[in-house]
């Protein structure tokens, strides 16, 4: 599918036609959509489908178009009926399909691939996806129409304009109409769509332990008792009675008895 948008946009580029011919014709392959909402916007490295890594690496991106744009819808239809009328003539033997398969689906059903709802992102919109081959990046650009470097500056989410080309195909029997990427114009921000986690929703915040004090410095000296924070106290030694000292010549303790009457002599 991707091939066959490459080779339109190819064609578009390398018609030698008069002017007014060229215009026609590129009005009918491109069209230009104004204020739609990106997701899965890969449009600085060429990667594989997500349910493909080993396919073909693509830039890409999913084109959210809000129901009530519609100036948008307009454009869409209009450029997919001239698909399928190129379709008929270049592509499907002169027959249009009863049914052909369109790229652009409702976000408010289910999804054609596995037939489950669409994300919330989708609700309300025309969703479909557009991209190109790695040797043709599509152009990024801003309100100046400047180019934009710096890839953070470009996610799913934002809003923007995009010029696309959709294309009829024919491929293993199954006949419909794809959307090749031409580039992107960044207008506004808006809440990333993209499961991102930070910090902030990841961690708590730790409190720092207390720091030991570094050799060679004294320890913090002890607090006074009676305030808060003391260290107890060890309860003081009680004293022992001491023995009275004892005089020599009475041979009675220092403070002791003291006769009142005269000593008898030889008793």
């Amino acid at each position: 599918m991707g091939d066959i948008a490459d080779y339109y946009i190819g064609k578009i580029l390398d018609m030698k036609a008069p002017a007014g011919y060229m215009k026609k014709e590129i009005l009918f392959m491109a069209v230009t959509l104004n204020d739609v909402r990106f997701s899965y916007l890969n449009v600085f490295q060429a990667k594989p489908p997500f349910n493909n890594p080993q396919g073909e690496a693509k830039f890409s991106t999913t084109i959210l178009v809000p129901k009530t744009n519609l100036q948008a819808k307009a454009l869409m239809d209009q450029a997919i009926s001239a698909a399928i009328e190129e379709g008929v003539s270049t592509k499907w033997n002169g027959i249009r399909p009863p049914q052909p398969s369109i790229c652009v689906h409702d976000g408010d059903g289910p999804r054609p691939s596995d037939g489950q709802p669409f994300g919330q992102e989708c609700r309300g919109c025309w969703v479909f996806t557009a991209s190109c081959k790695a040797d043709r990046p599509p152009f990024v650009v801003d309100t100046k129409v400047q180019p934009i470097i710096d890839p953070t500056q470009v996610y799913s989410g934002m809003w923007g304009n995009v010029s696309v080309n959709f294309f009829a195909y024919n491929q293993a029997g199954k006949k419909g109409i794809g959307c090749g990427l031409n580039g992107i114009q960044k207008i506004r921000d808006d809440a990333p769509l993209s499961a991102h986690v930070t910090a902030q929703d990841a961690f708590q915040p730790i409190a720092a332990p207390e720091a030991a004090p570094a050799y060679g410095t004294a320890m913090p000296a002890a607090p006074t008792a009676g305030y808060p924070g003391a260290y107890p106290q060890a309860p003081a030694t009680p004293a022992y009675p001491q023995a009275p000292a004892i005089d020599p010549i009475t041979g009675q303790p220092y403070g002791g008895y003291t006769p009142t009457g005269t000593p008898i002599m030889g008793m």
